[in-house]
């Protein structure tokens, strides 16, 4: 009898166990949201979208123009030699010379130094020499031994008298003419030289030079008498 009482008992059990209700969940926290994030991530993809756009603009723009690669002295013209292209972006607040308007730029002047590495713009040139106030420019015909070896454009220098025939002679009427000179003894202290050209004449090179110099009016007429009679060394002074 207890037998049967005990397995009757046991028989209302259920096998399975028992589940925890949906009321013993932990709750789940809420995502955090950042909207702040969200627009600088949109922000940063449009101005890279805008600058992208901008360079591709801008490299369909440009143009080709005229850069100096020697320096050009002022009231002096730029050759084949003196000049480049270069590509740069087309803006119409500056005035470039474009690489095919060379032709006519070779025969217009520079009215200052311009130097090396120079994208040149047309307020730079002009149709006519313009001269400094109070100076002149004054051509010389100088044989090898007149001059420094390594002279070129932009060097600053001195002018000599040296002994020729009829120097000694011609020195003191010189003197009395009122040729101003300088203290140093030279005819031109401190003149530019604008312009070197070697003797292209001869089949074979004789060594001579022609160079122009920017110098004081008042010495411009003893400078070019001395030159006339072949009787003018030109030496490198301080300040090139």
């Amino acid at each position: 009898m207890k037998i049967q009482e005990r397995t009757g008992a046991g028989a209302g059990r259920s096998a399975a166990p028992a589940q925890a209700s949906v009321g013993d969940r932990l709750p789940t926290p809420p995502r955090e949201r950042k909207p702040a994030l969200a627009a600088l991530a949109v922000l940063l993809i449009l101005v890279g979208a805008l600058g992208a756009t901008m360079l591709v603009l801008q490299a369909g723009d440009r143009i080709e123009v005229i850069k100096v690669e020697k320096e050009i002295p002022a009231g002096a013209s730029v050759t084949d030699a003196d000049v480049t292209s270069v590509m740069v972006a087309e803006d119409a607040g500056i005035n470039y010379i474009r690489w095919e308007q060379l032709d006519t730029l070779k025969t217009m002047k520079a009215k200052t130094t311009i130097y090396a590495d120079t994208v040149v713009q047309g307020q730079m040139f002009s149709a006519k020499s313009s001269l400094p106030e109070g100076k002149a420019s004054v051509g010389l015909a100088l044989k090898e031994g007149q001059y420094p070896a390594d002279i070129k454009p932009g060097d600053i220098v001195a002018a000599y008298r040296v002994g020729g025939a009829g120097s000694s002679s011609n020195d003191s009427d010189d003197t009395d003419s009122g040729a101003s000179g300088s203290s140093s003894g030279a005819l031109v202290d401190g003149a530019r030289v604008n312009t070197v050209a070697d003797d292209s004449d001869s089949t074979v090179s004789t060594g001579s030079k022609t160079l122009t110099l920017l110098v004081d009016q008042a010495d411009a007429a003893a400078l070019a008498s001395a030159a006339a009679a072949g009787e003018v060394a030109i030496v490198h002074v301080p300040g090139n």
